[in-house]
């Protein structure tokens, strides 16, 4: 892990401390098992539970040994008396290092939801604020209809849930543990024992396992934290998107002292939007290598094991730290509502030509394809500067001749487009609430300024 990308929540449960110890509560959980069956003594379970973990003797063992999981039952035993015999029994190396494995992605999963969590508060709180913020919706980055920014920025809240849902079931699925020996038989461990382990640590024990637990489970996870980086990328690049500066419509925050380029002053760079969207790729990346976890060979081989010492801390501080800068970038939205509206005006009204088109079919009766021509003609002139949409239209014989003044008036009223926008808002438990907004005196002039008309939003 990083330590630039690492909240210190995350990089506290994958500590070599926690780890240990971790692997200790498993020793000792499954000690007290084998003391229920009757296999250790009571009375040494007071002299266990003073086991210590001695990092640095772990890590002088583990250079002489070369195996980490040994070095530790060594140094753990040099810390009580005799009792310390008991430490280990039955057990195989993976017995401990998955199970505690799970309860470290178990936690870890935790802070990343307390992280979505607020990630969604903000979203909602924008999407409430922008409810009728009305702007410019775009497909293929091109101009089509307009929408509000609360209703994109609601379309996000969605994601942003369902990102949480897929975590907490990957979550759910990756929190078991096992204490089945070496290929998975609890030849040596009885079942007991791992159920009271598991019991003891808030886990379910795996129904099945071999030496470790199957690895389709911790894909799963890296691979929910992966789609919810996608996520939060494609929330980044619509922001970093309006805001180059031939769009303007909305800038990430900028601090007072902050610099947006070493050698020019006036840059404003999305520079965090841009770095969610780099370590959504790297979490990508985290995922196709715990896919690749998954094959082992038959009961187990260490493949796996490398690459989980790096992906699975790195993937969860990455989701934990890319959740709190996105937070923070919502947060801080500057909304520039003037550039929005003027580009709801652009070429006199053009976002109305389906409406025109509709109407011309619907009520003028035209065949499709004749209305669809003409309304497209009248569209390029615009779009070529010969006048604004509506002008064109209007002084158009055959269509001002189809649809008379109140129809065509109709069809560029702003309005329109959001008739449907408080549904969304109703399905996602979002409360509507009346969003401060500029006067609808100015935003009508400025609609009228650039040819549309009828602008009430």
């Amino acid at each position: 892990m990083i330590p630039r990308y690492t909240p210190p929540e995350i990089a506290a449960i994958f500590s070599d401390e926690s780890r240990y110890r971790r692997w200790l509560q498993v020793e000792l959980l499954a000690c007290e098992a084998w003391a229920e069956l009757g296999r250790i003594p009571r009375e040494s379970l007071d002299e266990l539970r003073r086991a210590r973990v001695v990092p640095e003797r772990i890590e002088q063992l583990e250079a002489e040994q070369g195996h980490d999981v040994a070095a530790f039952v060594a140094a753990v035993q040099e810390t009580v008396g005799g009792a310390g015999r008991y430490i280990h029994l039955g057990l195989t190396s993976s017995d401990i290092v998955d199970t505690a494995l799970a309860t470290q992605l178990r936690d870890a999963a935790a802070v990343i939801d307390a992280d979505i969590v607020k990630l969604e508060a903000a979203l909602v709180e924008q999407a409430q604020r922008h409810r009728l913020t009305v702007m410019m919706g775009r497909t293929h980055g091109v101009h089509a209809e307009p929408l509000t920014l609360g209703f994109k920025l609601a379309n996000f809240v969605d994601e942003v849930r369902r990102s949480r849902a897929r975590l907490q079931a990957a979550s759910a699925e990756v929190s078991v543990g096992k204490l089945s020996g070496a290929v998975g038989t609890h030849a040596l461990v009885p079942p007991e024992v791992e159920e009271h382990v598991c019991a003891g640590l808030g886990l379910q024990a795996a129904p099945v396992s071999t030496q470790v637990v199957a690895r389709d489970r911790h894909a799963a996870f890296v691979a929910a934290l992966a789609l919810l980086g996608g996520v939060l990328e494609r929330l980044a690049t619509a922001i970093r998107l309006l805001q180059v500066t031939e769009v303007d419509e909305l800038q990430e925050p900028f601090s007072e002292k902050q610099k947006g380029s070493s050698a020019m002053p006036h840059k404003r760079n999305p520079v965090l939007c841009e770095r969610i969207c780099g370590l959504a790729r790297v979490l990508r990346g985290h995922a196709a290598t715990a896919m690749e976890d998954v094959a082992l060979w038959h009961e187990r081989d260490i493949s796996h094991s490398s690459a989980e010492r790096m992906i699975l801390p790195d993937a969860c501080a990455i989701s934990a730290y890319t959740l709190r800068i996105a937070a923070r970038v919502v947060r801080g939205l500057r909304v520039n509502v003037a550039r929005m509206e003027a580009n709801v005006a652009r070429d006199g009204g053009i976002v109305f030509s389906q409406r025109v088109l509709t109407a011309l079919v619907s009520e003028a009766g035209w065949p499709r394809e004749r209305a669809y021509r003409a309304v497209q003609a009248l569209a390029l002139r615009a779009r070529d500067g010969e006048g604004g949409f509506r002008q064109l239209a209007t002084a158009d014989p055959d269509v001002s001749g189809a649809l008379n003044a109140v129809t065509l008036d109709r069809c560029f009223d702003l309005q329109e487009y959001l008739r449907g926008i408080d549904v969304t808002y109703r399905r996602l438990g979002i409360p509507i609430e009346v969003a401060p907004r500029a006067p609808e005196r100015e935003t009508h002039e400025l609609a009228v300024e650039a040819g549309v008309g009828g602008g009430r939003v």
